[in-house]
């Protein structure tokens, strides 16, 4: 009998042991050093009037299933001061990548400091500046820019894969789990709730509106879609896919004609030039591609002319690729003469390559002549001259490859297609709305495609009007040429106001 108790009381601290070695784990896990939050004070004037507004910049640390550390996520929030938080909108923001930090709508669009831009929407000269931001939506909603995972300053928590937020799934549950915690924490239950995306950051935001309904039953008041990607069917140049090679037609013709190299005594207005070239891609050219060798010579000579009118690429160029134009070919085709090449995200911008020839662009003018330095400059300047945020030890990551190989193991042998998950979530909660802004010249996710998409979605006719269209005479941020800010900031206010 005595033996049996010594062998209970061996074993109950055993056990007591194991849990306080689980206990010292999560702890050790949970206090997992990262820099202190700053919370800073400001004001900016937005249509004449004063705000006053608190900038929260920091991590919010989000835990797993067994309540262990899982991911560190570095975000800036800025509330604006002395309003009723049950009725002021909060929206969440991201861009995309995958491999995006938020810099972009941060600072050039949304955020209360911007980017100083040249008219042709190229950054100024080096050391670059920054300003306030007169088209902020700080007027209309609170504002929390995400950085997910392995961007910006947003880690794995120590001990963890970084795999596990590094897929379309992953993604979700991670950026989902976050803003769960975060309405949970600041007290935003009762506010209407908003996602603005860009990019793939549009995919993320559809599938944002799916998890964060059927997971934690947050139903959302709206989507802003900036340049948006919800059926990757439409963008791969993939053999055997002939869909992207109708759908970009219309932003090829819209970049040739930027460029001069349409005959505009031919085609002197711009929209009338720009349907008719969206009614030759969806009907004549798509049968056209169908056809493959069954097409004769001379019909296909005829086609390979008519889309050389629209893209000012010659006939012998686009018979050589058997009709199908690509993106990698595009761009460093249409002023090959001039020897330049125009960029994927905005092909109104031009670069030099080190030669002539070839079949692809040497680098991305739209990116690397127009943002990407001067938004490294403005987001590290802002963070710790405006922000008072300190992280000497670890890079602000950009734009970075971190994230890959991104698993799309929930789509394995199909593309990625999501816009299932808006027709569902707008279904299931007809309030929400959503706003696409689509730019012209946007060779990354072009206009028409998103067109496609959305007229695929089999959306009730009742709904048909919670989801509307917006264009403008820019790329795929359209907001960085100073003549379309306005513009686009008009509209999303108009959304946020319900007109």
């Amino acid at each position: 009998m005595k033996l049996h108790r010594l062998i209970l009381l061996a074993s109950y601290f055993l056990l007591l042991g194991s849990f306080a070695k689980a206990a010292d784990s999560t702890q050790r896990k949970n206090n997992y050093k990262y820099p202190p939050a700053s919370v800073t004070k400001h004001s900016i004037t937005l249509g004449g009037q004063k705000i006053n507004y608190t900038a929260k910049a920091g991590h919010l640390l989000t835990l797993n299933s067994k309540g262990e550390s899982k991911g560190l996520f570095f975000h800036v929030a800025y509330t604006r001061d002395g309003m009723e938080t049950g009725k002021r909108p909060i929206t969440f923001v991201f861009n995309g990548g995958p491999g995006s930090s938020s810099v972009w709508l941060h600072m050039g669009a949304l955020g209360p400091k911007k980017v100083a831009m040249k008219e042709d929407g190229t950054a100024i000269n080096p050391p670059y500046a920054i300003s306030d931001n007169e088209y902020s939506w700080l007027d209309k909603t609170d504002l929390v820019f995400i950085d997910p995972i392995e961007t910006g300053y947003s880690r794995p928590a120590e001990d963890v894969d970084k795999k596990e937020f590094t897929g379309y799934n992953e993604d979700i549950e991670s950026i989902g789990d976050f803003i769960q915690k975060y309405v949970s924490m600041e007290g935003r239950w009762a506010s209407p709730k908003y996602l603005a995306g860009e990019s793939y950051g549009t995919t993320r935001a559809v599938g944002l509106s799916g998890y964060l309904q059927d997971r934690h039953g947050m139903y959302l008041n709206g989507l802003v879609l900036i340049s948006a990607v919800l059926n990757f069917q439409t963008l791969h140049f993939t053999s055997g896919n002939d869909l992207p090679y109708a759908l970009f037609v219309p932003s090829y013709a819209a970049s040739a004609y930027f460029h001069g190299k349409i005959n505009k005594q031919k085609f002197p207005d711009f929209a009338a030039f720009l349907q008719e070239v969206e009614k030759f891609a969806i009907g004549e050219f798509t049968l056209a591609l169908a056809q493959g060798d069954k097409l004769s010579r001379p019909e296909k000579t005829n086609i390979a002319q008519r889309l050389s009118d629209y893209t000012g690429l010659s006939v012998e160029f686009i018979l050589s690729y058997h009709l199908r134009i690509s993106t990698g070919l595009f761009p460093k085709e249409l002023l090959r003469q001039e020897n330049y090449s125009i960029g994927r995200f905005d092909a109104t911008i031009k670069g030099r390559d080190k030669q002539q020839g070839g079949s692809g662009n040497e680098f991305d003018p739209s990116y690397n002549l127009s943002i990407f330095g001067a938004y490294t400059m403005a987001i590290n300047e802002h963070l710790k001259q405006n922000l008072k945020f300190e992280n000497p030890d670890m890079v602000y990551e950009i734009l970075t490859g971190k994230v890959h190989p991104w698993n799309y193991s929930n789509v394995q042998n199909r593309y990625l297609e999501n816009a299932e998950v808006l027709r569902s979530a707008i279904h299931k909660n007809p309030s929400l709305k959503v706003l696409v802004c689509n730019g012209y010249y946007d060779l990354a996710t072009p206009y028409f495609a998103t067109e496609y998409t959305l007229n695929h979605m089999f959306l009730a006719p009742e709904y048909q009007s919670n989801i509307r269209m917006k264009y403008y005479h820019g790329g795929h941020m359209m907001y960085t040429f100073p003549s379309q800010i306005g513009a686009f900031t008009k509209d999303v206010k108009d959304f946020y106001e319900g007109k």
